[in-house]
């Protein structure tokens, strides 16, 4: 494996085992999960949502013909966790010490290299290019 290969992969995998790791909370209704969809005012509804949304997204985001979806998906996905954060929630949630902030800024991040990564492969994109 070469460096290229094993950063591609790196930036497949993080943000899908982050998107992954999340579903447990959403799903099992853990409190810390419950506080934050009910302070949204999205309580179970949204949860569920979001996690199946989160579920799919990491899915496409491992598949190679569907990276550039779920990095799309991935940025719409965490642009409003983190805009979440910054207008109702507050950085830290719960005495986390910002540990959800930051891996939706890290998984928000990592989609946005894939899909600049993947522009080529953007149906609106590719007739641009």
């Amino acid at each position: 494996m070469n460096l290229k290969s094993i950063v591609d992969l790196a930036l497949k995998v993080v943000p899908a085992v982050i998107l992954l790791q999340t579903l447990f909370y959403k799903f099992s209704a853990a409190p810390e999960s419950v506080y934050i969809f009910e302070t949204l005012g999205l309580e179970p509804v949204g949860r569920i949502g979001i996690g199946i949304l989160e579920l799919i997204t990491a899915i496409l985001i491992l598949v190679p013909r569907t990276t550039w979806l779920g990095a799309v998906l991935g940025l719409g996905l965490m642009a409003g966790a983190i805009f979440s954060h910054l207008t109702q929630l507050g950085i830290v949630v719960q005495n986390d010490g910002g540990t959800l902030f930051i891996l939706a800024m890290v998984t928000f991040i990592f989609c946005g290299i894939l899909v600049w990564m993947n522009r080529y492969q953007i149906p609106i994109l590719k007739k641009l290019f």
